[in-house]
């Protein structure tokens, strides 16, 4: 059984209401997802790639149910995402998680390191029956910097402190807190430069083997998906055009729009 099943997800973000009491014209609606469906396996990266604008964050927003969908469904593990609520929802939520795009914009500026990384678990004690001292979460975090490369002596500081490299692994840390089986990784490189971005993208696939995580990997960028994917699905204007493994994509194109994003990285243009 798939990790993560997905069936006929739509996500119609509605324009504002005409003045004057006219009636809005629906025809004029964003299709921001249009009837997706897709698969994700137990410990398997799922490469989306696609233009700006075409829909990937959105959709990876709608499996965490960050935002509710307008219609579909969504199976997380066996359970109905859609259906949960309450505490069964915040149950999920410790299996799923998130790596934003921005790691400038994500971390708190009012938190030091060491309770950005702790509040996930402080969040879910509940849900986890762990009700950790003070010390034992000192020492998960201590644990959890080192699994992203970084020592305790960045607990006492403030992300801005940090270089944007450095402040994607302290949100990497922070999405790792509660050992989830899933990552949305969204665009997690786009605001890095290449030798940065690159350091984060080998990291992913370290804790992959480390933790058997299982990832939806949102990228532009078709050679980082490549790099990094089991699997690639292609989005364009919010649906799925294409989907295959990463030799059947890169090598063997059939639509004509994953043709187009081959033909616009020189690289994978000119190679045999």
């Amino acid at each position: 059984m798939p990790l993560v099943e997905v069936h006929n997800l739509t996500k119609i973000f509605p324009l504002a209401e005409s003045p004057f009491g006219r009636v809005r014209d629906r025809t004029s609606d964003v299709r921001a997802v249009d009837d997706v469906s897709l698969v994700i396996h137990e410990g398997e990266t799922l490469g989306l790639v696609g233009e700006s604008g075409s829909g990937k964050s959105t959709l990876g927003r709608l499996i965490l149910r960050l935002i509710e969908p307008t219609s579909g469904s969504i199976v997380f593990n066996g359970v109905d995402v859609l259906q949960a609520s309450g505490s069964d929802l915040r149950a999920l939520r410790r299996d799923m998680q998130i790596i934003f795009q921005d790691p400038f914009g994500s971390l708190d500026p009012r938190y030091r390191v060491e309770d950005l990384v702790a509040e996930p678990l402080l969040l879910h004690q509940e849900i986890t029956g762990q009700d950790l001292s003070r010390d034992a979460r000192r020492e998960r975090v201590r644990e959890l910097l080192r699994a992203v490369g970084m020592d305790e002596s960045a607990m006492p500081r403030y992300a801005h402190e940090f270089s944007g490299g450095q402040r994607q692994r302290i949100g990497i840390a922070r999405a790792l807190a509660l050992r989830p089986k899933f990552i949305v990784a969204d665009e997690p490189v786009s605001a890095l430069d290449v030798s940065v971005g690159a350091q984060i993208v080998n990291l992913l696939q370290q804790l992959q083997r480390e933790f058997g995580l299982s990832y939806l990997f949102i990228s532009h960028s078709m050679p980082v998906v490549r790099y990094l994917s089991t699997r690639i699905a292609v989005m364009y204007r919010g649906q799925i055009v294409e989907t295959g493994t990463t030799e059947q994509i890169t090598g063997q194109p059939r639509h004509a729009y994953t043709r187009k994003l081959i033909a616009a990285t020189p690289e994978m243009a000119t190679a045999p």
